[in-house]
This record gives C-alpha cells, sequence and structure tokens, in this order.
C-alpha cells in the first residue's frame, strides 16, 4: 500500500516562521513535522510514499532523499506556485499513486494515530474523524449507524487522515480544485466510510498551536 503526504502548502497563518522554511520541516522534539509521519508510515508497512512539493519544496527533497534511510522509497510530485490544493496535488499525483486505494496524510497535523489500523484494515475509502477542537467546533462531517460519512449532525472533524480510492478521482481535469467538493460527492453516493478516533491529535496550522503540539512532546 502506498501512502501520499500532502506537503505543498506555504501554511502562511504561521507568519515568520514559514518565511524561511516550508511548514512540513518545523520541528516537534527531535523531529520535523514531515519526518514524523515519513516514520510512522514505515512503521506501519508502508515503504511507498508520494510527497507533493510546492513552497520551498526543495527544502522537502533535500532534507527527505529518496526515503532510503528511513526504509521508505519517496516520490515527489512537483506542483510549481501557486499550488493546486488537496484536490488537484491529488489528481497530479495519481500516476505515482497506482491503481490501489492508498493513505493520505495532512503534513501540518500532530498525531499518534496507528496507520497500521488502515493498512490491515478492508481499505475501503475511509475518513478519520476525531473530536471538535476550539478552531473547528462546527465540525466537517457526521457518520451514521453503518459507519458511512454524512453531512448530518453531529459533526466531527476531518483529522487530515483518510484512505482514498484513485476511482475517486478518475477523469477529473489537471489544475487547482479543492478536496471538499469531492468528499461531498463521494458522500453524497455513500462511498466514504468513517473512523473515529480520539486519541493524540493536532492540526499544527498556527504558532500558538505549534507551541501546544511541541509541548504535549515534551512531557510524552
Amino acid at each position: 500500500m502506498r501512502a501520499m503526504i500532502l506537503a505543498a502548502g506555504r501554511g502562511e497563518r504561521m507568519g515568520a516562521l514559514t518565511a524561511m522554511q516550508p511548514k512540513p520541516l518545523l520541528t516537534i522534539g527531535d523531529r520535523s513535522l514531515i519526518e514524523r509521519h515519513v516514520v510512522r508510515l514505515a512503521a506501519s508497512g508502508i515503504d511507498e510514499l508520494v510527497i507533493n512539493l510546492s513552497y520551498r519544496g526543495s527544502e522537502i527533497r533535500k532534507r527527505l532523499g529518496d526515503g532510503r534511510r528511513f526504509g521508505v522509497s519517496i516520490a515527489y510530485s512537483e506542483e510549481g506556485e501557486p499550488p493546486l490544493e488537496t484536490g488537484g496535488g491529488i489528481v497530479q499525483a495519481l500516476p505515482l499513486l497506482g491503481a490501489q486505494p492508498f493513505v493520505l496524510v495532512n503534513s501540518d497535523v500532530y498525531t499518534d494515530f496507528d496507520f497500521r489500523v488502515l493498512v490491515e484494515g478492508p481499505r475501503v475509502p475511509t475518513l478519520v474523524l476525531v473530536p471538535n477542537p476550539p478552531h473547528n467546533a462546527g465540525g466537517d462531517f457526521g457518520l451514521d449507524a453503518a459507519g458511512y460519512v454524512t453531512a448530518s449532525p453531529p459533526l466531527s472533524t476531518y483529522a487530515g487522515v483518510a484512505v482514498f480510492d484513485p476511482r475517486l478521482f478518475a477523469g477529473l481535469a489537471p489544475g487547482r480544485r479543492p478536496l471538499k467538493p469531492l468528499l461531498d460527492a463521494g458522500i453524497a453516493r455513500r462511498e466514504l466510510k468513517g473512523l473515529p478516533f480520539s486519541g493524540l491529535w493536532l492540526d499544527v496550522g498556527t504558532p500558538e498551536r505549534l507551541e501546544q503540539a511541541r509541548a504535549l512532546a515534551a512531557g510524552s
């Protein structure tokens, strides 16, 4: 099974922290955000990764290289600037991802989620859902009694971790494209399962939440 790490965003809310480096290389403890994901994905048995790049992408490529020191192989999907947004980034990376379901991870989440749950599971399109944090109190998606993602409350927050089937993106033209409309279409067709997760999870989208993640790591 392959995985894609989303690493093309500029991280503008980080202000000066990302003026001289890309957000995925911000450190928590002794590792950058993106290195933490590479290590955890490798530990789950995933040995082929695709990483999309845009803002200061050469620095990410230089840090991770071909992945051998992590026990994986890494292919890079270069987007140029501006980045293609999440949906467009996935569409561009499809030739590197192959025909089978793949794991998707946002590089800017800090979590102890065990990716083996997705690798060893049924490998159907699945969104990992977490309790709503203060910055997303309204939530994103619901979950019905059969485990399918819905638009109906009560709503939870999409964790930025998922399994997707390439067929969800089949026939889409290249270019900038958000992910949300594609998810909404999949939900309408009852194609997306939901997996609740209540463990450690933090969207590291601001300097304050970066410091919160660092404090959590220091205390673990």
